[in-house]
């Protein structure tokens, strides 16, 4: 039998209730901290992060969410793991930026540079540079801009290219959001308060600074102590998974962490932060209602210990996206949505007994009167939501 210490499958449920701030007790006083508990927000959802956070604070209503994003900007929203938007707090940037989003900005201004070639206007590099440099102007003289408000600024960022010239698949789009993007991308624009609600995700941009520079090992390194922190016991598989890093990019960082081995129920050998192999008290009973994309459901590639796979048809999207998740002590145990009255309504998966019925009924009303007037309709719709939603 293996010599190695073992995390069981409820273990590792503690450990997601209390790291990932979802049991009431562990519940964080403050925006960033409750991000760096998950080390970052999936974001591609504009109101996955306001949801993901309301999970995890003990106090948090959005105007403060907002606060954090748009007015101290302790959170900032980066193009990164997997090349998905994240939100991550200031203080982890730099190492996301390093880690992760420099490689995506270098290949994203490469794919633009050979769209700009084969459309045949005679765009390059040098008119890229005068259309981003005209971009960042306009942000400095008009201040917080839309898209639709830089092109309006920014004759260059009204140019057309024809894409797949001379192919069935060909078209023609304009430039405005690929510049955008890249100049996101680079760290030079930030996404501010967007026209609307929380909800919205019509951003506004601002003219903002680059990252600090670092070495990409180092920030890999710094990135993966955080993860398995929060996500350990994990495998390389999952690491791999989350970060859409080359599995060589993946092994370097660990051998620098130095992880523990564990083993799981069933035999698997899984890593852990140094030293982090000690039993996890349980903590006291959870529900959570969790947005599309959370965190704590898509942290690992592997997801067997909190989902069971015969819930997976009704929870997840054609891709494997999740929708909206509900929780009982560490598991998923259902789904919910938000209909057009408002309501927030759920369905369970399986029967986890009269507490745990009570406990997510009343988060249930939580979150609704924490939503308030806003809807919220995840991008990504998944059966069993548009299935409660249509009822």
């Amino acid at each position: 039998m293996s010599s190695l210490p073992l995390v069981t499958t409820a273990e590792r449920r503690h450990r997601l209730g209390r790291r990932h701030r979802l049991a009431p007790s562990a519940h964080a006083t403050d925006v960033a901290r409750a991000a760096d508990a998950v080390v970052a927000l999936h974001a591609t959802d504009a109101a996955t992060v306001f949801l993901s956070l309301r999970a995890r604070l003990d106090k948090g209503e959005p105007r403060a969410i907002e606060r954090a994003l748009y007015e101290d900007v302790r959170l900032v929203r980066l193009l990164s793991m997997r090349n998905t938007l994240f939100a991550v707090s200031t203080e982890l940037a730099p190492y996301v930026d390093a880690s992760t989003a420099r490689a995506i900005a270098l290949k994203e201004r490469r794919t633009l540079l050979k769209h700009l070639d084969e459309d045949g206007q005679g765009l390059d590099a040098a008119w890229l540079a005068l259309a981003e440099s005209a971009a960042l102007d306009a942000l400095d003289s008009c201040g917080p801009s839309t898209g639709s408000q830089l092109s309006a600024a920014v004759p260059a960022l009204r140019q057309k290219i024809t894409l797949n010239r001379g192919k069935n698949s060909e078209t023609q789009t304009g430039v405005a959001t690929r510049v955008i993007r890249l100049l996101a991308a680079d760290g030079r624009i930030r996404r501010d308060r967007p026209r609307g609600s929380w909800t919205s995700s019509q951003y506004r941009w601002v003219h903002t600074e680059p990252w600090p520079g670092m070495l990409p090992a180092e920030a890999r390194a710094e990135l993966v102590r955080r993860w398995l922190l929060a996500y350990g016991p994990a495998t390389e598989a999952d690491l791999k998974w989350w970060t859409g890093w080359t599995l060589t990019d993946v092994r370097k960082a660990l051998a620098a962490v130095g992880p523990d081995e564990v083993r799981l129920d069933g035999g698997v050998t899984a890593l852990v932060s140094p030293g982090d192999t000690g039993a996890e008290p349980a903590p006291e009973p959870w529900a959570a209602l969790l947005p599309a994309l959370d965190p704590s459901a898509m942290g690992w590639a592997d997801r067997g210990f909190h989902l069971d796979p015969a819930h997976r048809p009704a929870l997840f999207d054609y891709a494997g996206n999740i929708g909206p998740t509900v929780w009982w002590n560490g598991e998923v145990v259902g789904g919910w949505a938000q209909r057009a009255d408002g309501r927030i309504v759920h369905r369970l998966l399986c029967d986890r007994g009269r507490d745990a019925e009570e406990a997510i009924t009343t988060e249930a009303a939580r979150l609704s009167a924490w939503v308030g007037e806003a809807r919220v309709t995840p991008r990504f719709r998944t059966p069993l939501e548009r299935e409660l939603v249509s009822q």
